[in-house]
């Protein structure tokens, strides 16, 4: 008979498992990781680590019922935005 808990998935994934959980490129993590626009991690010494709980919320941010809804919630591609990086910005702060 095997143990219970030994069916359920990890409850922290790495990068690689957590793209792999959001059918994503490890590659396409790292860079919502790097601007901001990606699922809440945490950093545990030099290990970046997912729960799938900060998955799924994040995944909820997209969901939609008709492709005509707007929301204000989205998930954003993985490149920088006017809204997240000031490098879109000019000097006298306009876009």
């Amino acid at each position: 008979m095997s143990h219970p808990t030994s069916v359920m998935p990890p409850r922290h994934l790495t990068t690689p498992e957590a793209a792999r959980f959001l059918s994503l490129s490890t590659r396409t993590l790292e860079k919502h990781r790097t601007y901001g626009t990606g699922p809440t991690y945490r950093k545990i010494g030099g290990r970046v680590i997912y729960t799938l709980a900060d998955l799924e919320a994040w995944t909820a941010r997209g969901a939609r019922t008709s492709t005509s809804e707007i929301t204000a919630d989205e998930v954003r591609p993985a490149k920088r935005h006017a809204a997240v990086s000031p490098a879109y910005t000019t000097p006298d702060g306009q876009r």
